[in-house]
């Protein structure tokens, strides 16, 4: 029987034949959703009417994210429509990040246009990994928005994490208090948050394909969470390797 992390590394063997050192939104997405870390439903669309019929399927509201191995940051080139609520807005948008990015980004590999569910705003966290060259994994969890951009909010481990572990770093960061219920706002779901590092710790420690990982934003609720987007770079060893592999 195939495992988990037999999947995961046939996603990245697909990226690493295609020349690709990065994983595309959806193919991170299907990553996460074999470990068991929930998200938003989405479908990759390639003309709008194709994105049309997925948004009726999905149902509104709906966001829209270019798909490209070149963008990074799919934002800066006018790649992200979101909270659109029917088939007018979605084939007015689609045009208009196809305009965006051909001006912004004009020399980008374009995968398709991601369509995606819009979930209830929440309480934003984030959950990181890299390859230090010395201590192998290390995850990095911090609350989101300004507190991750601006205040710098974070707390660091190495891997591997146990749910003990993950626990004591979420109660390390300053914003601490907002996850608790702060002045009356409800307690949010803070293990789900403790389950989903541990998930990533050991993703990291079994895919040593993956240097890079970054899941922001991960919208946390009452109960249960939504990792929204996510950013996945590969090792240029894991290049090599494949080549000699195949």
């Amino acid at each position: 029987m195939e495992t988990k992390f037999e999947k995961i590394k046939e996603l990245i063997n697909n990226a690493l034949s295609e020349g690709r050192h990065s994983l595309l939104a959806p193919e991170a997405m299907v990553m996460l959703s074999i470990m068991g870390i929930s998200m938003p439903s989405f479908c990759l669309a390639n003309s709008i009417e194709e994105a049309q019929e997925i948004a009726e399927a999905l149902g509104y509201p709906v966001a829209l994210k270019i798909v490209s191995p070149d963008i990074i940051h799919k934002s800066d080139v006018g790649g992200v429509k979101l909270n659109l609520l029917n088939k007018d807005q979605v084939s007015e948008n689609f045009k208009e990040i196809q305009k965006n990015v051909r001006e912004k980004a004009p020399k980008a590999r374009i995968f398709g246009i991601m369509v995606q569910k819009m979930v209830p705003s929440a309480t934003e966290v984030v959950i990181g990994a890299l390859r230090d060259k010395q201590f192998g994994p290390v995850i990095m969890f911090g609350l989101g928005g300004i507190f991750i951009e601006i205040i710098k909010d974070v707390s660091f481990r190495i891997a591997p994490l146990n749910k003990d572990d993950a626990l004591e770093m979420i109660k390390e960061i300053k914003g601490y208090p907002l996850l608790l219920g702060y002045r009356g706002s409800p307690k949010l779901d803070i293990n789900a948050v403790a389950d989903t590092i541990v998930k990533i710790s050991e993703l990291m420690m079994k895919v040593d394909e993956i240097d890079q990982l970054d899941l922001n934003p991960i919208l946390v609720y009452t109960s249960g969470l939504m990792v929204v987007d996510a950013r996945v770079i590969l090792s240029h060893n894991a290049g090599e390797l494949h080549g000699r592999e195949s």
